[in-house]
């Protein structure tokens, strides 16, 4: 190797500050503002992935995640990445190219299922209803019974429309098919209830960024030993497609089998202790009591739009998400002219619609540390004001 000093290199000439992130206010799906416990955890000092203290950290996690998912499960992680990683390795553990799988498809998210799927060779079959509709039960044991699916995924809170989708009987219906239910519990998790065992889910997953109020970065899994048992015969014909999402070997640096734990990846240490704060807070306020704080939240929510003269995309309460509600954009308005101001005013961030519903409605999101009153009414107050304004200046109106 040459020496040091006869290296020839660019400069870099520019002096950078320290990030000063603009302070925001996020009524968006997601991500929520983290609790200020939360952001202190994560500051703790990082320490190996496999250090003695930092595995007794994974464990009290796991336990943990039990409580928050409602299951018994042995197999309760944390994978490393976001949602999108834990729903790509339901797929790349639990089928093989050419098996059939049903998805529901009611907003973006089932859609994107799709995308994955067939992108790693599985025939998708998909069910579909009008955004902002749920499933019934009907349809959906009509189409596990038609299809005779290897599994049916279905998104509990489809954060494109704001609804929830109601699951029970659903998982023994799937049993009595011989078929797997997948769930996506991204917005749901810790808001509204996730009753993983009594309603016989098969495989749970989530995000952190959400309900949880973590910085984005690792997402809650669970599945039970059926999944795991259709996992292993998928390993025995062929190595999962990915190596970074092999949820054998996750799950031997997790610990959920009889055997040593084993390196895999270098873990997201500080990502697992926010999120470990973040559990210890739910265990602490309780999982009725903050289901309870989000459904008020969003009644009061609802409760303020309606003296706005604004419509909600879902009109039957049961079928709305409480941390996420998606209102319908007043004709003549252009919703990103009014996401701008109330951000460059307000300091406050919602989100428009995605796929066939944007420029349709606004996404505002109520999440985990944001499910707050005072948040409701620092919303509705800056959007009344924000209306006022561009009605009276219309189209020409500054931001």
């Amino acid at each position: 190797m040459a020496a040091i000093n006869n290296y020839s290199l660019f400069e870099f000439e520019k002096k950078l500050e320290f990030i000063q992130p603009q302070t925001t206010l996020l009524l968006g799906p997601g991500p929520s503002n983290p609790h200020p416990r939360i952001l202190a955890a994560m500051g703790c000092n990082t320490v190996s992935h496999l250090h003695r203290s930092f595995v007794g950290i994974m464990d009290e996690v796991c336990s943990m995640l039990r409580f928050v998912f409602q299951t018994k499960n042995k197999f309760s992680i944390c994978i490393t990445g976001s949602g999108a990683a834990a729903m790509e390795a339901t797929c790349v553990n639990l089928f093989r190219p050419g098996e059939v799988i049903l998805v529901g498809c009611n907003g973006y998210w089932g859609y994107r299922y799709t995308d994955v799927a067939q992108r790693l060779g599985l025939k998708v079959i998909q069910i579909e209803k009008d955004w902002g509709e749920v499933f019934s039960f009907e349809e959906l044991k009509l189409a596990v019974e038609q299809h005779k699916p290897a599994a049916l995924f279905l998104t509990h809170g489809e954060s494109s429309t704001g609804t929830y989708q109601p699951l029970e009987f659903v998982g023994k219906m799937c049993h009595e098919n011989n078929c797997l239910l997948i769930v996506d519990t991204v917005v749901t998790l810790a808001g509204m209830p996730v009753l993983t065992d009594e309603w016989e889910i098969d495989v749970v997953y989530s995000g952190a960024q959400k309900c949880l109020s973590c910085p984005p970065g690792v997402s809650p899994f669970t599945m039970n030993n059926r999944a795991i048992d259709k996992m292993l015969k998928c390993a025995a014909i062929s190595n999962a497609s990915s190596f970074y999402l092999d949820l054998i070997l996750i799950g031997k640096y997790w610990g959920c089998f009889e055997t040593d734990r084993i390196y895999h990846h270098t873990g997201s240490i500080n990502n697992i202790y926010s999120i470990h704060e973040a559990l210890r807070i739910v265990t602490e306020q309780g999982l009725l009591k903050l289901w309870k704080q989000h459904e008020e939240t969003a009644d009061l929510l609802y409760s303020e739009l309606n003296q706005l003269g604004l419509e909600l995309l879902v009109e039957n309460k049961q079928n709305r998400l409480f941390p996420l509600t998606t209102v319908k954009v007043p004709e003549g308005l252009d919703a990103k002219l009014i996401q701008q101001h109330l951000l460059n005013n307000y300091n406050i961030e919602i989100a428009g619609g995605l796929g066939k519903l944007a420029g349709k409605i606004w996404r505002i999101g109520l999440m985990g540390y944001n499910a707050k009153k005072e948040n409701v009414y620092a919303l509705t107050g800056a959007l009344k004001a924000t209306l006022e304004h561009f009605k009276q200046n219309c189209s020409t109106s500054k931001l």
